[in-house]
């Protein structure tokens, strides 16, 4: 049993690489934008202007609830969000620990912001997803590095530029590790 914390800039590649990881390995998904979108919709909340690090702070709250359910139950778990904030780490390594579950964590990286602004553009978007960002090549960088990852543990990063059966098999690899 595993947990896996997806991290990534959005439209980096972590939901199709959650999905094909799901699809091998049975685990259950856990996705930040179907549940923030949900509670937003479910409250009557989508198109009013509702601060979005409260709306996504509600949300984490009920997908570590169900995180910490499904590990309870003997199922590995794959949380797909950005990762963008140390408590993601702390309560991912946290869970993990309470569930005798392998901590995994893997970063989805897309140095192309051209290429990344082309999958914002085209995917079917839910509300909570962001579209096409302005963003400076030279700050591009500096943007991918907010990602926090475990200091103590080893990670994985892929680079998403390639087509997801170049990288996937090493993917598997370090999850079974």
């Amino acid at each position: 049993m595993f947990f896996l914390q997806m991290s990534g800039f959005p439209g980096s590649g972590k939901s199709t690489l959650a999905k094909e990881i799901a699809k091998f390995t049975k685990a259950v998904i856990i996705d930040h934008d179907i549940v923030k979108t949900g509670l937003l919709e479910g409250l009557g909340l989508e198109g009013l202007d509702v601060d979005p690090k409260r709306a996504g702070g509600v949300a984490y709250h009920i997908e570590w609830s169900l995180v910490d359910f499904h590990l309870s139950q003997g199922y590995s778990v794959i949380l797909d969000s950005p990762c963008l904030y140390e408590v993601l780490v702390e309560k991912g390594t946290a869970l993990a620990e309470k569930h005798s579950a392998k901590y995994k964590y893997v970063e989805c990286v897309l140095n192309d912001i051209h290429e990344l602004n082309n999958r914002l553009k085209n995917r079917v978007r839910m509300i909570t997803q962001i579209g096409p960002v302005d963003i400076p090549e030279e700050r591009w960088q500096e943007v991918i590095n907010r990602a926090q990852k475990p200091s103590h543990l080893e990670c994985m990063q892929v680079d998403t530029s390639q087509p997801v059966d170049y990288y996937f098999g090493d993917v598997l690899l370090y999850i079974n590790k």
